[in-house]
């Protein structure tokens, strides 16, 4: 009769940690779903940010054509000389 109840408590035993594991796989699962549908909306967000950087790329809606400058307004501006009296020995020279 011992042998008995020791055999049934091993089989109760084994049935709580067969079902122990089950409850921790089906937490795993939901775990891998979550992060999976986690891992989904990132790359979702990252595609919207893509599509967003590629239209202000592409330049299709802006219109610069107010920003033109016109060739003849550029008469009017003087031409600046630059000044090419540098002499670049007095940066090199050792007696001063």
């Amino acid at each position: 009769m011992k042998i008995f109840l020791i055999l049934v408590s091993i089989l109760f035993a084994a049935l709580r940690l067969d079902a122990g594991e089950n409850n921790r796989s089906d937490a795993n699962l939901s775990t891998k779903a979550r992060l999976e549908q986690q891992h989904i909306k990132e790359q979702m967000e990252r595609e919207k940010k893509y599509a967003k950087e590629q239209k202000f790329y592409e330049g299709k809606e802006y219109n610069l054509s107010e920003h033109k400058v016109d060739a003849k307004e550029l008469d009017d501006v003087p031409t600046i000389e630059p000044d090419y009296d540098f002499d670049i020995t007095d940066v090199y020279r050792d007696d001063q």
